[in-house]
């Protein structure tokens, strides 16, 4: 046996779409292979993963950290300052200004000076003194005392977060320089580098999915060495080459009362809070279908998993035609602070957005990712932005200025419908060639998604042994 496979593995799972992509794909089979002892330290309950093999897989809870306000207030400082260093990047700008404060109520007083100290103070060096006091301030938290305890009591050889943003993580990184154990972690979202504020923590390795976020990562985590960061692409697209995620042609249809005699467009919404023009947009759509304006076929709408439907009450009175795909993704734990981060998909919801991907022929949506998941299908994708500063609908074209999207902008791999006539020029131009822009979108994948979707787990516990 080489030395690799006695090593421990430790994967902290910190919400329901860490779980998606590394419990349902064929990542801990992976890891079970190639280490003695895979260890899940979970945000979720342990009744969250009752398909694991607790023979194999040791899952271990995580009490519930509650950040105070003095945590709060360094990591806060921390963040806004790395924003602040790169504001001439226009989604970090666009989020530092979101972020002030719009109020002068005692928190929005510590937003306020949040601000003011981190205009003054913001290099690398004082952004890495803000991370030092916020360890420092939760260092004799009960909670996090828990945390270390559970660290040595299970003793992992290497520490892989699934995400590397939620606060609450932090306090894992902070065990785990103290008991030297070395810390892998995975970028959660092709934006998160050019758009989002600090990670949680420093760690000593990175997973990414492509060498275009290699290079972002360099660039905005100047004291990150090259070599501690592998391209492994992403396995949240995995299920899609898996065949225990099929859904017959015949069963879809019939699942969601599709007509098969009609091309199908799909809307995948965003949620509420970047979403707000949804609903307008999917009216649009339909009001198109009904006057001709689009050439025949039939709207399919597939909500947020991250929110229910009742935004869209209204909408589906309006337009009984519409048909609707709620994502089943089921509530583990009541009473969390963060309830959504609770929400884990199901095996049935990632067969039924599989067979979407499938079966759809065209997807409109506003500059999500999912315009990636259609692309992997050869799907063409037009990307919806209808508010603007001037007309008074919620703004969603100064997302196109957001690096991660203007590379798909620049790309030529989707089309972009600023109103309803660029829309429907758009959804024809594409239902009546549905190869159109093809080349394009192929190359854009190959861009953003390193490796090819059957490699990804692979190369996800090869980069993790490498560095033991």
């Amino acid at each position: 046996m080489n030395l690799e496979s006695q090593k421990a593995l430790g994967i902290v799972i910190t919400d329901g779409v860490g779980f998606r992509n590394f419990v349902l794909s064929t990542f801990m089979t992976e890891a079970a292979r190639s280490f003695k002892k895979v260890i899940i330290f979970s945000g979720l309950p342990s009744s969250a993963f009752p398909e694991l093999d607790k023979t194999v897989f040791t899952i271990v809870e995580l009490p519930v950290f509650t950040e105070t306000k003095k945590n709060w207030f360094w990591r806060k400082l921390k963040e806004v300052a790395h924003l602040q260093k790169h504001k001439s990047n226009p989604g970090i700008a666009d989020n530092y200004e979101m972020n002030k404060a719009k109020s002068w109520s005692p928190h929005g007083l510590l937003v306020r000076l949040v601000y003011t100290v981190s205009s003054v103070f913001y290099s690398e060096k004082n952004i890495l003194k803000y991370e030092t006091l916020q360890e420092q301030s939760f260092a004799k938290d009960a909670t996090v005392a828990k945390y270390g305890e559970i660290l040595r009591d299970h003793k992992p050889d290497l520490l892989f977060f699934t995400h590397q943003r939620p606060p609450f993580i932090a306090t894992l990184v902070f065990w785990a320089k103290k008991l030297q154990i070395p810390t892998a972690s995975f970028i959660f979202s092709w934006d998160n580098l050019a758009s989002k504020g600090r990670m949680a923590a420093t760690f000593d390795y990175f997973l990414v999915w492509s060498d275009l976020m290699k290079h972002e990562l360099l660039r905005f985590y100047p004291y990150t060495r090259a070599k501690a960061i592998s391209v492994v692409g992403t396995p949240q697209f995995e299920p899609y080459v898996l065949p225990q995620f099929d859904l017959s042609e015949r069963k879809f249809y019939k699942t969601l009362d599709l007509n098969s005699k009609e091309k199908i467009i799909c809307y995948s919404c965003a949620d509420a809070s970047i979403g707000a023009n949804d609903p307008l947009v999917i009216a649009t759509l339909v009001e198109g279908i009904r006057s001709g304006a689009i050439d025949l076929c039939q709207l399919l709408v597939r909500t947020s998993p991250a929110e229910d439907e009742q935004r869209f009450a209204e909408t589906k009175t309006k337009y009984p035609e519409i048909k609707w795909n709620h994502p089943k993704w089921e509530l583990t734990r009541e009473g969390h602070p963060e309830p959504w981060s609770q929400r884990v998909p199901t095996v049935a919801d990632l067969s039924m957005l599989k067979a979407i991907l499938n079966y759809c022929d065209l997807n409109v949506n506003m500059l999500s990712t999912m315009s990636l998941d259609f692309m992997l299908f050869d799907k063409p994708v037009v990307n919806t932005v209808f508010g603007n500063v001037e007309n008074g609908l919620y703004n969603d074209q100064r997302f196109l200025q957001y690096e991660h999207y203007d590379n798909v902008v620049k790309s030529g791999a989707v089309k972009i419908a600023k109103n309803a006539e660029e829309l429907y020029a758009a959804v024809n131009a594409y239902l009546r060639n549905s190869n159109l822009d093809l080349e394009n979108r192929r190359k854009l994948i190959d861009m953003q998604v390193g490796k090819p979707l059957d490699e990804t787990t692979q190369a996800c516990v090869q980069a993790l042994k490498n560095t033991l």
